[in-house]
C-alpha cells in the first residue's frame, strides 16, 4: 500500500496518513486482519520520518481501528467499526469543503464545478466492487 502524500499540503502528514486509511476501511478496501506495511517501508518510500508515520498509526489504534499483532505488525483490528454510507459521506464531507471553498475563490460556477468534479471522478481508477463506490 502506498499512501498519497502531499508534503506540501497545510495537513500534517500524519493526519495525511491516517485519514487515507479511515476512509480505506469505511470504504471496504481494507478489512479486518489485512496487514499494513511497516512504519519503516512506508517512511523509506515517502521520505519522511519514521516518527511521523508511527503517529498515524498509533492514532488510528488508540481509536481501535488497527490493532498491533505480535511478530506481524499493525493490522485493520477485528472490531474496526463498520461504516454505512452516511460514515462514508461525512468522510468525504471535508475535501468537498475544500474544494467548494477553492471553487468559490476562483469565481469557478457551481454547473463548472459539478462538471470538473465529474472528469475527475471519470479519470480516477475506481478501487473495489463498483456498487459500493456509487452507493
Amino acid at each position: 500500500m502506498i499512501f498519497d502524500i502531499a508534503p506540501t499540503s497545510p495537513t500534517p502528514i500524519y493526519r495525511q496518513i491516517a485519514e487515507q486509511l479511515r476512509r480505506l476501511v469505511a470504504g471496504g478496501q481494507m478489512r479486518p486482519g489485512d496487514d499494513l506495511p511497516s512504519v519503516r517501508a512506508v517512511a523509506l518510500h515517502h521520505a519522511i520520518n519514521p516518527m511521523t508515520v508511527s503517529k498515524a498509526y498509533s492514532l488510528l489504534e488508540a481509536e481501535g481501528l488497527l490493532e498491533r499483532r505480535r511478530g506481524m505488525g499493525m493490522v485493520i483490528a477485528d472490531s474496526a467499526p463498520k461504516s454505512g454510507l452516511k460514515q462514508r459521506r461525512e468522510l468525504l464531507r471535508p475535501a468537498l469543503e475544500a474544494a467548494a471553498q477553492a471553487a468559490r475563490q476562483l469565481e469557478i460556477s457551481d454547473n463548472e464545478a459539478q462538471a470538473l468534479f465529474q472528469a475527475c471522478l471519470d479519470d480516477t481508477p475506481k478501487g473495489g466492487n463498483d456498487d459500493k463506490s456509487r452507493s
